[in-house]
């Protein structure tokens, strides 16, 4: 028969993250401080999901390839909005995605073993066609002036973007899923000639 020294030694608790960039987004806490690097996403399976709008009016979304966005890099663009939509009252900034992954990072030319490298900064994964951030409010706002806003705060992300609206169709990769066009229908093609009968009759 053999005793446990506590009770606590079952349970490992989450690990509490205190960085210098805590003013960042990051997540409050997690199980394992380091992860594989992993690859940037493809949606090859035909889903759409997070490509059109679901919060906004206007908004901001991957064109180019797919990225791997920091918390500085998002925290940066954010600000940008923040602060040039100040001057309208109630309106609001969405941002549709959030930096999880942890980066460790090694000293350049270090000689390779002794485990991975240290925590640095968070970051997210995401494919082409993904809607990153939204504006709206209670009331309209310009395209005009949301497309200059949304226009310098791509200026601070590190891929091509894309101005959309709520009649934006989605994205699956590259492609723009345009709806499809209902068939045209002549007004001559069910007019039948008063003094000859009707096929079929």
């Amino acid at each position: 028969m053999f005793f446990l020294s506590s009770p606590i030694s079952l349970f490992k608790p989450p690990i509490h993250i205190f960085t210098r960039n805590r003013g960042q987004l990051a997540p409050r806490q997690v199980k394992y401080i380091k992860r594989h690097k992993g690859v940037i996403p493809i949606p090859i399976g035909g889903s759409i999901k997070g490509t059109t709008l679901a919060f906004g009016q206007w908004g901001l979304r991957i064109k180019g390839n797919g990225v791997r966005f920091s918390a500085k890099q998002l925290t940066t663009a954010e600000e940008v909005i923040k602060r040039k939509l100040k001057v309208l009252k109630g309106t609001k900034v969405y941002l549709r995605v959030f930096p999880d992954i942890p980066v460790c990072i090694k000293g350049n030319e270090t000689r390779m073993g002794k485990g991975k490298g240290t925590f640095e900064f968070w970051a997210t994964r995401q494919p082409v066609g993904r809607v990153i951030f939204e504006i709206g409010g209670p009331s309209p706002i310009r395209e005009e002036l949301a497309r200059d806003i949304l226009r310098q705060a791509a200026s601070k992300l590190p891929t091509k973007m894309e101005f959309i609206g709520r009649d934006t169709p989605p994205r699956l990769g590259n492609l723009v899923l345009h709806p499809p066009k209902p068939p045209a229908v002549g007004v001559g093609d069910y007019s039948v000639s008063v003094g000859e009968p009707a096929a079929g009759i």
